[in-house]
């Protein structure tokens, strides 16, 4: 038999980890890390699960338009161009009528270069529309440091740093690779590692400091710690001096978040605090890995902004050990023309995405306009598209186009947007299987796997730009990449006559060709250290802005201010009598998001939501391990299986990220609302001031024996 080894580069999540596929004749038959990757062949549960994703029965295979009424699972198979020249008459006659702002796009988990391109498809278009999960997954973070520091850093483990504060990331489950491996080596060559979590996971059984806050209280808990670290004169004198501005300001503005005030709000007594706050100002160099736990809620860009302080004041930018410009990916972030305040790590730029076909007005017209968030956010939030259907207000959006994500599983709020996705007068969903969403649509394109295209695949968190190979083909599945290009054909846009055309954009601020870079395989970048040396920062002032201006002169806090969740025991506190325990959430290993429930090498092993409670509180609710429980909010409720742990405080209970049920089929919906931790979470204001951050954690509920 003909047999081939393949060296590519896993796509399923962020990680894009190296992976050899074994090919024989023809067809892909084994999967492993690649040993020469820098994480030495290690793959998740997810990776390893690549070939269920591809041969799965599951899979959608043919272009598919609705035959009954919405949600029924009647379909039509039809031809690749009738259901692209079907849509692009459909979004022309929409354009005409009610203009290209009636029209909503939507991207969801995005990976390579996937969400570029479809921002350019939604520019040509002409929609200031388009939305994505960025508001609440690391771009409050990211884009509050880049006004802070002037870039968005990445944490230089290798070195490695004296002390490491992982703090709401849970890289062990959500994002098992590089970064889970990263901190483990790190702490084997001799970090130091403390952790802030309302759960305690893996990486905790190893800290020397564990911290578990009260879920939604952590900005609190920061500016207590930028308390000690001033107050105790912890800080880097020279670096603060010399490289910092509005340090008088901070100073005085921190003494009301004493750690005696802030115990309280936080569930973390003084001592602990002073502890921790001690740890990172002591022990150098050290770095603060932030995850997405601190970006739901509406504290989520001032927390950025907090963590971007704490490295400040402890002199830990740009040395070895510390927080450094580009981090592991270095010199690939930016290019000429790089728009670096929406935090691509590749290479990007204004005229690729053709930002100049929406217009200051049209933006400014976009939904969403009136919460008045910050300028340099150039996206729509998820809630102001809900509204924006059901209310028909400031107008209709009549159409919505949703590339790799399933908002029935992810969005706030998921009965709204139920609601919201049911009546909209056209829906177009591209995806690998039929989902929640999918069912609702009028037209649904089969998306091709990662094996089953030839692209380029950026890790954040590794040196590396590398390929990613075809090595396979299911039915008449295609690229995202290639759907947008024949849709942008139809509707007479800008495009690229081929996929090839895509990656020769991208690649040209590099200097290369595709067919150059497919030569190559892969490009490596070296760190560098202490930049700001040479150059000063990349802000107004040319130094790290403790006190911004910028966001001043935008009416918004110079200097981050801890803002109590409005459901909360201190925010609420007569809604804790009926709802008296808090939900945080989080994902799981098994599963990417909402994705790969229908895989039985995944599901098997996990094939049940778990809710996670402290046996104490579980003892005085009547519950065992393993019975079913509901848990409540005053928007729903949604029913788990208990799993009994002292991982979590007792007031806290923990539940998982995406749950449907796909084996549940269509008549119920692929059980769309039975067990989703967003049936419970809320998106009406207060948002983040910022970025319309949600709450997502740190949610008043009841919880009972089903």
């Amino acid at each position: 038999m003909a047999e081939k080894i393949v060296k590519s580069t896993c796509d399923l999540c962020l990680g894009s980890c190296g992976v050899q596929i074994t090919v024989r004749d023809g067809k892909a038959v084994e999967i492993q890390g690649d040993p020469a990757d820098p994480f030495k062949g290690h793959l998740c549960r997810t990776g390893e699960a690549s070939l269920e994703y591809l041969y799965s029965p599951e899979r959608l295979t043919h272009p598919l338009k609705r035959a009954g009424e919405r949600g029924e699972g009647k379909w039509q198979k039809v031809s690749w161009d009738e259901a692209l020249s079907f849509t692009a008459d459909k979004l022309k006659q929409l354009k005409e009528e009610s203009g290209p702002e009636s029209v909503a796009v939507i991207n969801g988990s995005a990976k390579g270069y996937k969400d570029v391109h479809l921002r350019r498809f939604a520019n040509a278009f002409g929609t200031p529309n388009y939305a994505n999960a960025d508001y609440v997954c690391v771009i409050p973070r990211f884009l509050a440091q880049e006004l802070t520091m002037g870039f968005v850093p990445r944490n230089d483990l290798s070195y490695p740093p004296a002390a490491v504060l992982i703090w709401a990331s849970n890289k062990d489950q959500s994002y098992p690779f590089p970064p889970g491996i990263a901190w483990l080596r790190a702490a084997e060559r001799g970090s130091k590692i403390a952790v802030i979590n309302p759960k305690r996971i893996e990486i905790a059984r190893k800290a020397e400091i564990f911290l578990q806050p009260r879920p939604g209280s952590d900005l609190a808990l920061a500016l207590a710690m930028i308390n000690v670290i001033i107050n105790e004169n912890l800080y880097d004198k020279e670096f603060v001096d010399n490289w910092t501005v509005g340090f008088d300001k901070l100073k005085n503005h921190v003494q009301q978040y004493s750690p005696e005030k802030v115990a309280e709000l936080t569930w973390i007594a003084a001592d602990k605090i002073r502890q921790v706050a001690r740890f990172i100002a002591t022990n150098k160099p050290s770095t603060i890995c932030q995850g997405d736990g601190t970006d739901h809620n509406l504290n989520s860009f001032q927390m950025g902004r907090a963590f971007a302080i704490l490295m400040a004041l402890t002199g830990s930018i740009g040395v070895p050990g510390g927080i450094i410009e580009g981090g592991e990916t270095g010199t690939l972030r930016k290019s000429k023309g790089a728009t670096s305040s929406i935090g691509f790590y590749g290479f990007t730029s204004d005229v690729l995405e053709l930002r100049d076909n929406v217009s200051i007005e049209k933006w400014n017209n976009r939904v969403g306009a009136d919460l008045g968030l910050i300028s340099d956010y150039l996206y729509v939030v998820p809630q102001a598209i809900t509204k924006a259907i059901l209310e028909k207000k400031p107008y209709p959006i009549r159409a919505v186009y949703i590339q790799a994500t399933n908002p029935l599983s992810c969005w706030p709020n998921i009965k709204e947007a139920f609601r919201a996705l049911s009546n909209v007068e056209f829906l177009v969903v591209t995806d690998l299987f039929m989902t929640p969403t999918a069912a609702l649509a009028d037209v649904v394109f089969p998306a091709a796997s990662y094996l089953e295209y030839d692209a380029i695949s950026y890790p954040p968190e590794a040196p590396r730009a590398r390929m990613q190979w075809k090595v396979a083909q299911i039915g008449e599945c295609r690229s995202d990449h290639w759907i947008l290009n024949e849709m942008a054909k139809r509707l007479g846009q800008k495009h690229f006559e081929t996929e090839d055309g895509f990656w020769g954009a991208i690649l040209e601020p590099a200097g290369l060709t595709y067919e150059e870079f497919k030569q190559i395989g892969q490009i490596v970048s070296t760190k560098e250290y202490r930049m700001y040396q040479r150059r000063g920062f990349e802000t107004p002032s040319g130094k790290v802005e403790l006190y911004s201006k910028h966001l001043e002169e935008e009416g918004l806090d110079p200097l981050p201010v801890f803002y109590e969740l409005p459901e909360s025991p201190f925010g609420s506190p007569e809604l804790m009598k009926e709802y008296p325990l808090i939900f945080t959430s989080g994902k799981i290993e098994f599963f990417r998001d909402s994705s790969g429930r229908q895989l039985p090498m995944l599901r098997n092993v996990h094939p049940d939501p778990l809710v996670t409670i402290h046996p104490e509180t579980a003892g005085k609710l009547g519950i065992k391990d393993g019975d079913w429980a509901y848990i409540e909010t005053k928007r729903g409720r949604i029913k788990n299986k208990a799993s009994l742990s002292t991982d979590v405080d007792p007031r806290v209970v923990y539940l998982e990220h995406g749950w449907w049920y796909p084996e549940k089929g269509i008549k119920e919906l692929y059980g769309w609302a039975d067990a989703n931790a967003n049936v419970l979470t809320n998106d009406e204001p207060p948002n983040n001031r910022e970025m319309g951050s949600v709450h997502l954690k740190g949610v008043p509920v009841k919880v009972y024996k089903a």
